[in-house]
């Protein structure tokens, strides 16, 4: 839960590198919160009948976005990538693939020019 916290303390920081771990660990907690409000708006009876959705998970997605697309942008500067590479994902087919790919490499050794490597220097 740490790793989620951390994320939501840096959720406009696009600068410096996140380590595959914080990346992952935030995508788990955005989803078992994001599940545990689905199942709450539909024992509550408020979500839509169609998406399965409310107006709590609507609120969340949208809390959640800035962050997401931060952690992104760290994630692939660890790798020595721009942030800009998250735009691969619009070629059809390869780049989402290829995207999910530069999410799951392991961070590049030493320093970068987006910052020292996060595995050597937690701070």
């Amino acid at each position: 839960m740490s790793w989620y916290i951390k994320v939501i303390k840096n959720y406009v920081n696009f600068n410096g590198r996140a380590r595959r771990k914080e990346y992952w660990m935030f995508v788990l907690f955005s989803f078992i919160i994001a599940g545990a409000i689905m199942l709450l708006e539909n024992l509550l009876g408020i979500a839509d009948e169609y998406s399965g959705l409310g107006v709590i998970s609507y609120l969340y997605s949208f809390a959640i976005i800035l962050p997401s697309f931060a952690v992104i942008a760290r994630r692939l500067h660890d790798i020595g990538k721009s942030g800009w590479w998250f735009f691969i994902i619009l070629v059809p087919f390869v780049g989402s693939i290829w995207f999910l790919v530069l999410l799951a490499t392991d961070s590049q050794p030493g320093d970068n020019i987006y910052g020292p490597n996060p595995k050597t220097n937690p701070y």
